[in-house]
């Protein structure tokens, strides 16, 4: 329980607050927390009997089950005016009868008013607490009932959840337990975000399924984290695929990402660290940004959620606000997490017009607010094609810790991506037939792509199978020079735009290529500008972004 839940609500009885709501999944943990406070004489002073009702129930307490006849909501209001002890009575979703999906019951209402003043006039202490996972307050009541948030459980709560499974499990030869001090630690954290019962779901289904508890119970964690997102139409989860080695090239924001995985765990704090606020990748398309935000997710083994920024705007007036607050505190809930919003841009154009009432403006506000104050470990990933129409505001230093540039692939990260996508597709002893797998091959065909970025070059691979498929027979290297020759890579059709974009990177942006990989790219060869096209040779010859190696 935290000390902060525990404190507040220790203060609202024992000022005598009416009533309080509550809301929350875990009425269980919650229960156990009202008993802890309110047996606590140094905490509330006048111990308190707590009493629990529900409508399949009645009311009850630990030592008196006479009111359980008093099942309907008047009934046990009517009771607690009766109760003659000091005393905390937990209404259990008592919501319904107040207008929550259906009809507001006008009776009830009216009886919750009345025992207001009767409450705060008792000679014995009471306080009435609503716990229901959503609460609506009426109207009629908006000044009577105090909201009092309670959080997902703590750290603490989910190691010892953690303990207790493994202690019940020591003796059972099925189960191995094979966690240091640092994995478990790296389990405790990712099931932050979960209540309980689906942290021992997660960790229960770790056992049954592997027959033990180890660093790879984080997969099941990160499953049971999933579940939550599903329900949220505006974020989607994104599997933990690709990873870091899938990618050729990009070395130097690989780097940056290494360094700073698991900032958020307690060994960063002993450094006085804050967990990373995030990144933002512009550059060329198809070279690579959302991929390196996929593997992100992979190699810091925390969950991904996307973002679409088309699902916040809906058509129904003030919903657009809301969406932007639910996929805020989905991604919260679950932190550690990664929150990635690709081509940021569309979403954030129009905030500077008021042609739509200005609802746009209103959620980059409460973008911009979230992504400054912000204290829970959510990381947030945003990649831009056109970042020149980005607001200014978004982009001032603090918002990201870095903004990278991602450029056409330099000749030795073409190198890589060819071996990446080349030896992934090649599975079959018939598909690889006599192909041959060597660096020299891979430096053939990088050298001839020259300009071509990492999507052009997986679709030179994927056409030069479909040829060796059409004749069934296994790929060969003429099969790729064909496919290359054949395709007008961006670097020609889009010459004058990624120009554009290096001019702006050339100050503003650190190079995710690193220093070494770029060489040859700083001295132009007069020789290799009068080979190519005139409005192409820049393009293809030189390389944008700050050359700041990590």
């Amino acid at each position: 329980m935290e000390k902060s839940f525990s404190m507040r609500l220790a203060h609202y009885l024992r000022a005598r607050f009416s009533f309080l709501s509550i809301t929350t999944w875990e009425e269980e943990r919650l229960i156990r927390d009202i008993k802890r406070i309110c047996s606590d004489k140094k905490q509330i002073k006048t111990v308190r009997q707590v009493y629990t009702w529900s409508v399949t129930e009645g009311l009850l307490s630990d030592t008196d089950t006479s009111l359980s006849k008093y099942k309907q909501p008047i009934q046990v209001l009517n009771q607690i005016e009766n109760i003659d002890e000091p005393a905390v009575i937990i209404l259990k979703d008592f919501h319904i009868f107040l207008g929550h999906g259906g009809q507001t019951d006008h009776a009830v209402v009216r009886r919750i008013r009345d025992l207001v003043s009767v409450i705060e006039h008792d000679p014995n202490p009471k306080n009435v607490i609503f716990v229901s996972p959503t609460f609506d307050i009426p109207m009629e009541l908006q000044k009577d009932i105090m909201i009092v948030e309670y959080g997902l459980p703590t750290y603490e709560e989910i190691e010892k959840v953690l303990d207790q499974m493994i202690k019940l499990n020591e003796n059972n030869p099925r189960i191995t337990v094979d966690l240091s001090n640092a994995e478990k630690e790296l389990v405790v954290k990712a099931a932050l975000g979960l209540t309980i019962q689906e942290a021992e779901n997660a960790f229960a289904l770790s056992m049954v399924m592997d027959g033990r508890l180890d660093i790879n119970t984080v997969e099941h964690v990160l499953s049971e984290k999933q579940q939550i997102i599903k329900k949220n139409e505006i974020l989607e989860y994104i599997p933990q695929d690709p990873s870091m080695e899938d990618i050729g090239g990009l070395e130097n924001i690989k780097r940056w990402l290494k360094k700073r995985n698991n900032s958020w765990m307690d060994s960063a704090s002993e450094y006085g660290l804050p967990a990373p606020k995030g990144l933002l990748i512009t550059g060329v398309p198809g070279c690579g940004k959302s991929l390196i935000a996929k593997a992100v997710s992979s190699l810091w083994k925390l969950p991904l959620l996307k973002l679409d920024m088309g699902k916040i705007f809906s058509g129904i007036v003030g919903s657009s606000e809301e969406n932007m607050r639910k996929a805020i505190e989905t991604a919260e809930a679950i932190a550690p997490s990664i929150l990635w919003i690709d081509e940021i841009e569309k979403g954030l154009a129009g905030t500077s017009s008021s042609g739509d009432s200005g609802t746009s403006s209103r959620i980059f506000a409460t973008f911009l607010n979230w992504m400054q104050d912000k204290t829970a470990p959510v990381f947030l990933v945003a990649t831009a094609n056109d970042i020149q129409r980005l607001p200014p505001e978004f982009l001032r230093k603090g918002r990201f810790n870095e903004i990278f540039f991602v450029d056409l692939p330099t000749v030795i990260e073409r190198k890589g991506i060819f071996k990446i996508h080349i030896e992934k597709r090649l599975q079959s002893d018939k598909a690889r037939g006599e192909f041959p797998l060597t660096n020299e091959t891979y430096e053939h065909l990088a050298k001839l792509t020259e300009g071509f970025i990492g999507a052009e070059i997986e679709q030179v691979v994927i056409i030069g199978l479909f040829e060796a498929y059409a004749e069934n027979r296994g790929l060969q290297v003429k099969d790729l020079e064909k496919a290359i020759e054949e395709i007008v890579p961006l670097s020609i059709t889009q010459a004058e735009e990624i120009k554009r974009l290096r001019e702006w990177a050339s100050v503003r942006a650190v190079t995710a290529t690193l220093r070494d990989d770029r060489r040859e790219y700083e001295e132009v060869a007069e020789e290799e500008k009068k080979s190519l096209p005139e409005d192409a040779s820049d393009v293809h010859s030189k390389r944008g972004g700050r050359m700041l190696d990590f």
